[in-house]
Formats: C-alpha cells, structure tokens, sequence
C-alpha cells in the first residue's frame, strides 16, 4: 500500500516565502529561483534534480509572531510548499525533517491552512474511481470527526456531494469519460479552469481529469507536527490501494456508535497493522469517542 508515488501541499504562515525556501535550500543544499510569476514561487533545486516550490496562496490568513502573540501579517507570510514527486519509503523521512527545520524557524499553521495529498493516478481504472469516490462517502462522517476538519475550511474542504455518488452507483459508468461527465454535471464553468468549483471536496477529481491527472484528498487541516503529517500521507496511501484492490465498495455509512473502536477497526483492515502504524493509529482516533468496553478490550 506504501508503493504508490505521492505529492503533498503543505499550507502555513509565520515566517516569508523567502525565509522557507532558504530555510529548505539550506536542508537540501539546494539553489534557490524566483520565477517572478502571481504567486511570487520560489524554486528549490535539490541536488537530485527534484523541485520543492514555496508559494502564496490567497486562502491563507498570514499571522507572524510578536513576542507570544500572533498578529496579522503581509502576504509575504502566506506560504504553500509544494513538494516534488514522492516515494513513501524513500522520502518520508526527508519530509518529515524539512517539516521540523521550517517549525524550528518560526513557521506555523492555523485554522485557514490545509493539507492537500496528490496520489498518482495512472493505476486507475474506472472501477477504482468508483471505488474511491464510494469509499470516501460511506466514510465522509468519521473522516471529518477524526481529522477535525476546521469550520474555516469546509468551504475548500466539502463532503462527497450525496447527488453525484447517487449517480455514480446508479449509472455504474463503465468509462473514464462517463465518470468525468457526472462528476462536471451542474457546473457551468469551464472545465479547464484551474479553480474549479469541483475540487473543492475532501476527494478531488478535477485534478485527475485535467493537469497532472493526480488523485486529490484535500481532508486535511495543515500541521507542522512531523508526526501527523506521515499518518495523513499513510491514510492516503492506505486508501488508494483500497480503492484500487477492493471489487467493489459501498457508499453506504457504516453504524459508528463508539467512533474510536469503528476507525481502529476500518485502519487495521486497510493495513494500519503492527508497531510500525501504532502511532499513525493514535493520531487518525484521538479525536474520537470510545465507550469504556472498548478501552478495556484494546487495553
């Protein structure tokens, strides 16, 4: 489940555009390019040849520190590093780093910053597209309780829309094409544009249709807890290689009555087993209730 490549968007505020990208020059012993575009992107250029970019992002409320407050701040504060093409086993251990080096430095997220997840979505057939939009909706509930999903963002974060995986399970579209017609229907906007209404949900497609064909999650609040941030990446590993083994997947919600045995149970069963994920496990669940007997049967 861990094989799969991966692109993350790492969203924050509390040092410059410039400061974070030397901050990441330095870890990588990289060179820095500004390309003087809208978004004032800072290019990296690592040894190996990979670009990590530090940019704006207008959704960003940028604060900097002022002794142990934080206060507003220009839009030179509003930073949204965007990695290379990733491998689990190869370079989750290099993100987690230049994620502690940038907090050291004085960054830091709040409740307007997200994490976006970019999976590689050449494996994907149209039964795995279903599958994953299915498996996103049955889901959607326990993902928002368990990911605490701020109320700032749930404008760029929305549920899986009930109407079109209504749809989806109706249809049963058979082809790439049928999918991407459902998933535009009701939008009057250009299907090119980069902004797209429709990508604004936990499960993003716009972005596998059009640009890097890439699989989005966007469920995510930003965190530069170095920890966190490898269980949201497992989570979405996990998931991918749900959507693209399983037959099929239903979109019907499960009974979630104790929440935290409910996620355990879904993690273990998606491969979060073993002293490797405990701590993936601990922080997907600490958000979640848990009835007693549950406690004492997991203790």
């Amino acid at each position: 489940m861990l094989t799969s490549r991966f692109g993350i968007e790492i969203e924050f505020t509390g040092i410059t555009r410039s400061e974070a990208a030397r901050v990441t020059a330095e870890y990588f012993g990289g060179t820095i390019t500004s390309v003087g575009d809208y978004y004032d992107t800072k290019k990296v250029i690592a040894p190996d040849g990979r670009v990590w970019k530090l940019m704006s992002d207008g959704s960003i409320s940028c604060q900097k520190r002022n002794g142990r407050q934080k206060v507003a701040a220009t839009r030179e504060y509003s930073v949204e590093l965007v990695s290379p093409i990733l491998t689990y086993r190869e370079d989750i251990e290099c993100l987690q780093e230049l994620v502690r080096r940038l907090r050291k430095a004085g960054a830091f997220a709040n409740a307007s910053c997200g994490i976006h997840i970019h999976l590689d979505g050449s494996n994907h057939t149209p039964r795995s597209i279903r599958n994953f939009i299915n498996i996103i909706a049955s889901k959607n509930d326990l993902f928002y309780k368990a990911l605490q999903i701020a109320p700032e963002r749930m404008n760029y974060c929305k549920k899986m829309d009930s109407i079109l995986v209504d749809k989806m399970n109706r249809r049963k579209p058979k082809t790439m094409r049928a999918i991407e017609e459902i998933w535009y229907e009701g939008y009057n906007e250009s299907r090119d544009r980069h902004y797209h209404n429709s990508r604004y949900h936990f499960l993003n497609l716009h972005s596998f249709f059009t640009g890097n064909h890439t699989v989005e999650l966007r469920g995510f609040n930003s965190e530069l807890h170095a920890g966190k941030i490898r269980s949201y990446v497992v989570l979405a590993l996990a998931l991918n290689h749900q959507a693209l083994t399983q037959k099929c997947a239903s979109a019907k919600k499960p009974q979630t009555e104790n929440e935290k045995f409910a996620m355990r149970t879904y993690l273990n069963r998606i491969g979060f087993i073993g002293e490797e994920f405990a701590n993936c496990r601990e922080h997907l669940t600490a958000h979640l209730n848990g009835s007693a007997a549950w406690r004492f049967r997991a203790a």
